[in-house]
């Protein structure tokens, strides 16, 4: 069945002309001529890449049903992710494209969820926030507490992040993966 263009929001998963998008970001447009129409920032799931598209309710758009299951972040292959579903022990792979954007996030043995599309997994989504190890951490400069200062700090995952001044090589910190954002420092 047909999805009218005033369904879609952000972050559902639709299916056009056969391929699957993820909907990143999207602006209703209303002309006093002419119908209304979208513009959406998608994701193709299978690749990995963005695209702006221009959606109308002619275009063959359908609301995809994804299923999600409980999975576990085994190990890196090469430029695969290999993950394994915590009920079956099934094991699923990704390549690095199709993790990019979350792949800092990711430390093995960490529980997740698993985005499926008739049994075929097509995504991954990290907790809503992680506990990562600071590795790296240039010295806060005495003087700069007063303004509440940032600096960047990289993590375990070779991710790096605005942190407080205070932190320091060995802190455990907590991230959001939303946002990239520091939230607390856990030890």
């Amino acid at each position: 069945m047909g999805l009218s263009i005033g369904e879609i929001t952000r972050g559902m998963t639709i299916l056009k002309d056969g391929e699957l998008y993820e909907v990143l970001e999207f602006e209703h447009v209303k002309r006093a001529r002419g119908s209304a129409f979208v513009r959406a920032k998608l994701r193709a799931l299978k690749t990995g890449r963005v695209v702006t598209e221009t959606l109308r309710d002619s275009d063959n758009i359908e609301a995809a049903f994804m299923e999600t299951r409980d999975l576990q972040y085994l190990y890196r292959a090469g430029t695969a992710f290999v993950f394994m579903d915590k009920e079956s022990f099934e094991q699923y792979e990704l390549p690095q494209e199709m993790v990019a954007d979350i792949e800092g996030y990711l430390l093995e043995g960490m529980d997740l969820q698993g985005v499926f599309y008739k049994s075929q997994m097509v995504k991954v989504k990290p907790p809503n926030f992680v506990d990562l190890k600071v590795v790296e951490a240039p010295p806060g400069v005495k003087g700069d507490t007063a303004t509440g200062g940032e600096k960047p700090v990289t993590l375990e995952t070779g991710l790096t992040v605005k942190a407080p001044l205070f932190v320091k090589v060995g802190d455990v910190i907590r991230v959001d993966t939303r946002t990239g954002a520091y939230v607390e420092r856990v030890s």
